[in-house]
């Protein structure tokens, strides 16, 4: 199932997207505004999904959404995830992280205020705040099922569904704190989309996950080689955290950033970025 949120003629919906991602089909939900994490807080719960209530209608006539326009709370970010990411910015971003062994993962935050629609466009900051906007292409867990203390051994069955994230990141605000919220955080800095698809139709263990800037293939990488997996993301997070209905993680990106370019290539005023995970769908997003 594929559950999105869109606006057409003015008003907020939320509703179920066809097999073939063609039409949508508005449910009958009260507050349409927050998207898809009612439905998300209520099946958790054990309620029945609405019933469908008004007029089908061909995607491309809908302004999609982001499915979570405004998350629970800040994003679970996963930082240096698949081996050949780490070794690109081994002498960068990644210089005082890179152990000989891996023990934990990198775990971040990006505020939830900065998720933007699949098709929005994101905001530049002035070059005096960054002059390094970078794009890294994603994965993102959707958490279903709430918990503390996950084991990795059952932490598949608290995934609720998968979507897609840019975690766009100012590269020379990151690297300037020893912290990376605030390099990673900026408005409009997290579009996602273009819905959730659920875990009884996708293993997000074993998909591709591909980004290209201006039509150029960039990033191609698949989930499998991760150093981290999901169970143990979820895992980890939840140690001594609860997860809750509606909470977000996104896993991490493969290589191909353009802080590994030799330059380095920098977003700029007009580029495009396209993000296709296999299973899940596409976000394309300018830059203005």
């Amino acid at each position: 199932m594929r559950l999105a949120s869109w606006n057409w003629g003015g008003r907020d919906c939320v509703g179920t997207i066809s097999p073939d991602g063609r039409e949508a089909t508005p449910l009958g939900v009260r507050d349409a505004s927050r998207g898809v994490l009612p439905l998300i807080q209520a099946l958790a719960e054990g309620e029945s999904l609405p019933s469908p209530s008004g007029t089908r209608l061909p995607v491309e006539l809908i302004t999609l959404r982001s499915p979570l326009p405004r998350p629970l709370r800040s994003l679970f970010c996963v930082g240096r995830n698949y081996h050949a990411h780490a070794a690109e910015l081994a002498g960068t971003v990644f210089r005082a992280a890179m152990p000989e062994s891996d023990p934990w993962p990198i775990v971040f935050s990006k505020l939830g205020e900065c998720v933007i629609g699949p098709r929005d466009a994101v905001r530049l900051p002035s070059p005096s705040i960054s002059a390094q906007i970078d794009y890294e292409s994603e994965l993102a867990v959707v958490i279903g099922r709430g918990g503390r203390d996950i084991p990795a051994s059952r932490a598949m069955d608290h995934i609720f569904g998968y979507t897609v994230v840019n975690d766009v990141t100012a590269r020379d605000v990151q690297m300037r704190h020893q912290q990376w919220d605030l390099g990673k955080s900026f408005d409009t800095f997290c579009p996602m989309g273009p819905w959730i698809v659920t875990a009884d139709e996708l293993d997000g263990r074993t998909t591709r996950v591909r980004g290209w800037v201006n039509g150029a293939l960039r990033q191609d990488g698949q989930t499998r080689d991760m150093i981290f997996d999901i169970p143990t993301l979820i895992e980890t997070c939840s140690r001594g955290i609860t997860l809750h209905p509606g909470d977000v993680i996104a896993t991490g990106t493969p290589s191909g950033v353009g802080m590994g370019q030799n330059p380095p290539q920098w977003l700029r005023v007009g580029d495009v970025v396209r993000i296709e995970i296999d299973g899940v769908g596409v976000i394309e997003n300018r830059f203005e």
